[in-house]
């Protein structure tokens, strides 16, 4: 998994980012949020990021901050709704107004983003709004951490990804080793879900 890039910004389109690392140009789809913070063209810019696989595909998502990039993954995780609408999810407002959005169930306020219709805000809310961490914020004004994370969540995320409903994958995922790598956990629920 990639975790983050660092890198010169190259280019900024309605696509995304160019970031040019090594003498590569990777494409890094961002939120609006991350966009309006990005430096000018030819500056050096650091992104945490989170890799979705497909069968036809690698996307690479950047975020300004490590609480956008969990929130992202804490969206995909839930069934019905791509990357594509979670980044638009996480182009609505900073983290923390996101996280107190979902918690006090506006349903409205998530209908903002593309492709999210009301059906998926309301499994958005269900789904998320108690496995969010706290909104509270320290003297620093630094905003607690989502508590998702992991190889399982991962592991969740990427079958998420690839189409599988979140029942199937929570079946495919159920009693495998808890000390397995992301890979790994991926691999054994790809086998039990072509032999159902």
């Amino acid at each position: 998994m990639i975790r983050s890039v660092r890198g010169t910004l190259t280019a900024i389109g309605a696509d995304g980012a160019v970031v040019e690392v090594g003498g590569v140009g990777l494409l890094v789809h961002v939120s609006t949020q991350t966009q309006g913070g990005l430096p000018p063209i030819g500056v050096v810019v650091a992104l945490q990021t989170h890799l979705i696989v497909r069968e036809d595909a690698l996307e690479l998502f950047g975020f300004a901050t490590a609480a956008e990039r969990e929130l992202f993954v804490a969206c995909v995780g839930v069934s019905g709704v791509g990357p594509k609408s979670a980044i638009a999810i996480c182009g609505l407002a900073d983290p923390a107004t996101l996280r107190r959005t979902i918690q006090s169930g506006d349903v409205a306020s998530l209908q903002r983003a593309a492709g999210v219709g009301k059906r998926t805000a309301e499994r958005l809310v269900v789904e998320l709004r108690d496995r969010l961490g706290s909104t509270d914020t320290d003297g620093a004004g630094a905003v607690s951490a989502i508590t998702v994370s992991g190889p399982l969540h991962d592991a969740h995320a990427a079958l998420a990804a690839l189409g599988f409903a979140s029942d199937e994958i929570s079946w495919a995922l159920a009693d495998i080793d808890t000390g397995a790598d992301t890979g790994e956990l991926v691999r054994t629920a790809l086998t039990r879900l072509r032999r159902a």
